[in-house]
C-alpha cells in the first residue's frame, strides 16, 4: 500500500496541482457521507478541491501531504474490533474499514493492521458472579463462546457462561428452611418454567405465582 501511495503523490505532483484558498467568505457547504481516508490509497478522481461540493458523485475533498484532492469516502462498519492476543505482523494490511471485505473491520493486531471479524454481543446479560472463579483467561468476548453463552466475568478472569434469563412470573414467598444453600443463581438454571428464588436461606428453584 505504502508503493501505491507514493505513486499516487507522484502523479498529483506531476500534474502539479495546487490548492488555493480565498480569503473572502464562501457559501458553507455540508459534508457529505462518510469520513476521509487515513491514507491516500487510490487515484484521486479531482485533482484540487476545497469542499465536498467540488467532488463528483458521493467523493469527498480530503487533504494528503500531496494536497486536497476528491477521493472515495470512508465509512465505518458496525461492530467492534476483537481483543488482541499478542502481537501480529507488523504491517499494514489495511487503513479503515472500506479496505475490508464484507463486514470485517481494520484492527489492529497487536503491532500492524489487519481486517478481521468484528466482535459482536449476543443478547443476554452475564449472571451473577458468587466468589472468585479461576484467574485465567477461558475467553475474550462472546465470539470465543459456544452457542448462547457469552464470555463473563468470574470474579478473577473470564469464562463462557449461559446468560441469565429472566423468565415470566413472580416468585412467591420463600418458605421457611433450616437449610442455607444456593441451589440456583439465576432462572436459567431452573427447568422449564421455574424461576430462581429467594428462600430464607438462601435461593431454589420455584414454580412461578
Amino acid at each position: 500500500m505504502d508503493k501505491l501511495w507514493s505513486t499516487v503523490c507522484v502523479l498529483i505532483f506531476a500534474f502539479g496541482a495546487v490548492v488555493h484558498f480565498d480569503s473572502g467568505f464562501a457559501a458553507v457547504s455540508l459534508p457529505k457521507p462518510g469520513h476521509c481516508p487515513c491514507r491516500l490509497n487510490v487515484v484521486p478522481s479531482h485533482i484540487g478541491c476545497e469542499c465536498d461540493e467540488e467532488c463528483p458523485a458521493d467523493h469527498k475533498c480530503c487533504v494528503f501531504d500531496c494536497g486536497a484532492v476528491c477521493v472515495p469516502p470512508a465509512f465505518t462498519k458496525p461492530g467492534v474490533c476483537p481483543r488482541i492476543l499478542g502481537a501480529g505482523a507488523c504491517a499494514e494490511f489495511c487503513y479503515n474499514d472500506s479496505d475490508c471485505p464484507k463486514d470485517e473491520k481494520c484492527c489492529s493486531n497487536g503491532c500492524g493492521h489487519d481486517c478481521m471479524a468484528p466482535y459482536r454481543a449476543k443478547p443476554g446479560v452475564c449472571p451473577w458472579v458468587w466468589g472468585a472463579g479461576a484467574c485465567a483467561e477461558f475467553c475474550y468476548n462472546d465470539s470465543d463462546c459456544s452457542k448462547d453463552e457469552k464470555c463473563c466475568s468470574n470474579g478473577c478472569g473470564h469464562d463462557c457462561m449461559a446468560p441469565y434469563i429472566v423468565k415470566k412470573g413472580r416468585c412467591p414467598l420463600p418458605p421457611p428452611t433450616q437449610m442455607c444453600a444456593e441451589r440456583c443463581y439465576h432462572d436459567g438454571h431452573c427447568p422449564g418454567a421455574q424461576k430462581c428464588c429467594r428462600t430464607t436461606c438462601g435461593h431454589a428453584c420455584s414454580e412461578p405465582c
